[in-house]
């Protein structure tokens, strides 16, 4: 069975990139009972290593991250007001009226110029960033700063609801990764492997990057959530990717070529787990593996991941059958990959 509470309080978590601290802190409680050794890196990345039955042939690192994208405050109006920059890629046709937390739980909304004081063809136009402003309620810059600081973390408030066959939240892009993963780490594996929860994957891959060169994996799977597009306006062919239709394995996306074994291994693994898998039906986007597969001399990578709707929103809704998939197609996998180094050894 799924911990739905687990990844409630993970969505609900503030953690943008660079300041994943409450994360970091949430996932540490779970993990330390069943970690070998427990590492914090320079950046904040957590380096979990996990026993398994057998010593493993080949030093697997099965990686997901923790920040989530959201805004940062940037400066202070003479009114009161916040302005504020985007951290991570945000959709910004969804920002003006959303509800914000800021700081240490100071309350507010994204605001913009009223609808009434629109000029003629304003209304049908995503509004830029620069001319949304943050209200909390101040009425003066000094009565502002008394609550919040340039630098102060911005994150969406939103709902978690885990019914009719979906889940909703916050951040379940990468939180929902991270969940998978602590469940596998509660999980004797097959063979020893290293756990990464890294930071900063939003703004350049940047917790991923040194934790691999740390590591020094012979192979790697990244975890992660991938845009599903199943929604009306967008033909099915152009889709990319659907709720329901299990894990996505990737081939290829804007940052990574993956390993071509490892991808037919994933199909492979996902049979011989008895669930489904997709394939992505589109060469777009990025994640971790990005910076993971390069490093040093190279890591063998794949990515799967947990077709996500409204990606880099204040809310992404995923299939529950997807999510309790996925550690079953990935354990199976991370199995696959060693007994495949086992093999050629013996050669």
């Amino acid at each position: 069975m799924a911990d739905w509470k687990l990844l409630k309080k993970l969505s609900e978590a503030r953690g943008i990139s660079g300041q994943e601290g409450e994360v970091r802190d949430l996932i540490l409680e779970e993990i330390r009972p069943y970690a070998e050794s427990v590492e914090l890196s320079p950046l904040g990345s957590i380096i979990a290593r996990r026993k398994g039955k057998r010593r493993a042939p080949k030093t697997l690192m099965i990686s997901a991250h923790m920040d989530e994208v959201g805004m940062t405050v940037t400066q202070i109006t003479e009114e009161g007001l916040l302005k504020f920059a985007t951290v991570g890629g945000i959709d910004r046709r969804i920002l003006p009226g959303k509800s914000v937390t800021v700081g240490n739980g100071v309350h507010g909304v994204v605001g913009v110029k009223p609808i009434h004081l629109l000029k003629k063809g304003e209304a049908e136009k995503s509004v830029p960033v620069e001319e949304l402003y943050l209200d909390i309620g101040a009425r003066s810059r000094e009565q502002a700063e008394e609550a919040v600081l340039p630098g102060d973390a911005v994150t969406f408030d939103s709902v978690f609801q885990a019914e009719n066959g979906t889940v909703m939240g916050r951040a379940l892009d990468d939180r929902a990764g991270c969940a998978v993963l602590i469940g596998m780490m509660k999980t004797e594996p097959e063979y020893d492997t290293v756990f990464a929860f890294v930071v900063q994957e939003e703004v350049g891959l940047n917790g991923a990057k040194t934790a691999a060169f740390a590591v020094r994996p012979d192979a790697a799977i990244v975890v992660e959530a991938t845009t599903a597009a199943d929604v009306p306006g967008v033909d099915r062919e152009k889709q990319v990717c659907r709720l329901g239709g299990g894990p996505v394995i990737s081939f290829m996306d804007r940052r990574t070529v993956y390993d071509r074994e490892y991808y037919r291994l994933a199909f492979r693994a996902a049979e011989e787990a008895g669930v489904k898998c997709q394939a992505k039906q589109a060469v777009a986007g990025g994640n971790d593996a990005g910076a993971i597969h390069v490093s040093r001399g190279g890591v063998r990578t794949i990515a799967v991941s947990l077709p996500c709707r409204y990606l880099h929103s204040a809310v992404g809704v995923i299939a529950q059958e997807d999510f309790l998939a996925a550690p079953k197609l990935i354990a199976r996998l991370a199995e696959m990959i060693e007994e495949e180094s086992e093999s050629n050894n013996k050669c």
